[in-house]
């Protein structure tokens, strides 16, 4: 018990160290553009795929699952507004937020880890390149900026998915269906979810850096990277998503 206490608030140590070592880089040039660059094609772009998927059948479910309990109170008027609120203030960010935590995290850490096995990090480092600044840092901005884009994505193509299920037991119009969406929505419906995203996104770069980073020499050691790495993402994020309920729930 004493040893995994220890452990916890050694690995919170190092990780906050690991932070602010990302805080004091960022801002100092010079800086690895084209780097970033093909960090967010390969962080967004690569799983659209995935979160199309899932951010469609998130909404056809959604409305499918709800319809029958709103028909016995003659409310099935209200299921656009329920869906699409649902979506956009906590199913799709979290859902979104844990497929990037499975599928970023896991790959930087193993990316990360792998390298750090084969000393490539420290070829980096006599090469006179700074491998933090260019394996650390623009692998955080793009998961940063391309997490709360998914996150958007996902709440457009779910609110489709909803209305795809609303039309397999009802009929509207794609017109009057968002017409009553947009209706529902206000402002602060959408920007405290698209805040938190950015703190998601954040944390899922973050720690799967940390854990690839930091790998034990060894091969077994990659894919234990990635695999913790996952597991302190997806943990971090609902301990993300808890607190941003309880800041919503007071400013909000």
């Amino acid at each position: 018990m004493v040893t995994s206490l220890k452990n916890i608030f050694h690995d919170t140590g190092n990780v906050a160290l690991f932070t602010a070592e990302f805080f004091k880089e960022v801002f100092k040039p010079p800086f690895q553009i084209n780097e970033f660059i093909r960090q967010c094609y390969a962080v967004g772009f690569k799983t659209l795929p995935l979160v199309t998927i899932t951010g469609f059948i998130m909404g056809l479910v959604l409305t499918i699952q709800s319809r029958p309990t709103l028909v016995q109170f003659g409310a099935e008027s209200w299921l656009p507004s329920m869906v699409s609120l649902s979506l956009i203030r906590e199913i799709a960010p979290v859902i979104t937020a844990l497929i990037c935590a499975g599928k970023i995290a896991s790959g930087i850490g193993a990316e990360l880890g792998s390298m750090k096995v084969t000393e490539q990090i420290d070829a980096m480092e006599v090469s006179a390149v700074n491998p933090y600044k260019y394996l650390v840092v623009t692998r955080i901005l793009a998961t940063t900026i391309m997490v709360p884009l998914l996150v958007l994505y996902a709440d457009l193509v779910g609110i489709i998915g909803g209305y795809i299920g609303y039309n397999i037991h009802g009929n509207i119009s794609i017109v009057r269906y968002f017409s009553e969406v947009v209706e529902s929505l206000e402002f602060l419906d959408i920007i405290p979810a698209v805040i938190k995203t950015f703190f998601f996104g954040f944390f899922i770069g973050m720690i799967g850096c940390y854990k690839g980073f930091n790998a034990a020499n060894g091969t077994a050691s990659v894919g234990v990277a990635a695999n913790s790495a996952v597991v302190m993402a997806s943990l971090s994020i609902f301990i993300l998503d808890m607190i941003a309920v309880q800041i919503t729930d007071l400013f909000f």
